[in-house]
């Protein structure tokens, strides 16, 4: 990790990976199950439908109109807007 600036802060090109972090709900979870002594760390089945879709789906509504917004797209795709949002940065469309 690169050393802070003079100003004490991190330059932005050096900045620490922020997305590798944990948020503070994630570290509480984890830490109530290790502490109960749950060492499973395996993803295990949620309640209620799973949130999925195709990529050619999305691609497919934005080719018709590349004007909506995310949460006219996860209307129609019947998902959280989130959902699009990590899809579409994972495609590199925003």
């Amino acid at each position: 990790m690169a050393p802070p600036s003079k100003n004490g802060g991190w330059s932005t090109s050096r900045a620490p990976e922020r997305d590798a972090a944990l948020s503070e709900t994630t570290y509480r979870d984890w830490f109530r199950h290790f502490k109960d002594g749950d060492f499973d760390v395996d993803d295990h089945p949620r309640e209620g439908k799973p949130e999925t879709f195709e990529d050619a789906e999305l691609e497919a509504l934005l080719d018709k109109d590349p004007y909506q917004t995310q949460q006219e797209l996860s209307s129609a795709l019947g998902v959280i807007r989130q959902t699009i949002s990590k899809r579409m940065h994972a495609l590199r469309m925003i």
